[in-house]
């Protein structure tokens, strides 16, 4: 297996990911609204940049602490400690997937794989 096939295969396993976690991320903001309204109105505040350029960075990381400390598993609904686990999940498996491609690129790169 030549190095450019691996960072392809890589990268596009590392793309899917990421586009996974997105949707989950979304699908729980939406879930929030009825879940968690008080950390929703936290989040979102009227309007519905959240995930733009022009987004409140404080906001987005709010939410990032809350999964990360896993406040999220003091919750009364099932459901929404799910989605916040899968979100979890998702978001430490694509830190690791950009990792192994950034490392997979240094080595093909620089070892000549």
């Amino acid at each position: 297996m030549s190095g450019d096939a691996l960072i392809i295969a890589i990268f596009f396993v590392t793309l899917a990911n990421i586009l996974r976690y997105f949707s989950s991320l979304r699908a729980l903001l939406s879930m929030m609204r009825e879940a968690n309204p008080l950390l929703y109105q936290q989040m979102h505040r009227g309007n519905n940049n959240f995930f733009s350029s022009q987004g409140d960075i404080s906001r987005q990381k709010r939410l990032y602490h809350y999964i990360r400390s896993q406040e999220y598993l003091h919750h009364h609904d099932d459901a929404f400690i799910a989605k916040c686990n899968k979100v979890r999940h998702l978001f430490i498996l694509s830190t690791a997937l950009v990792l192994a491609l950034v490392v997979s690129l240094f080595f093909v790169a620089f070892a000549g794989l």
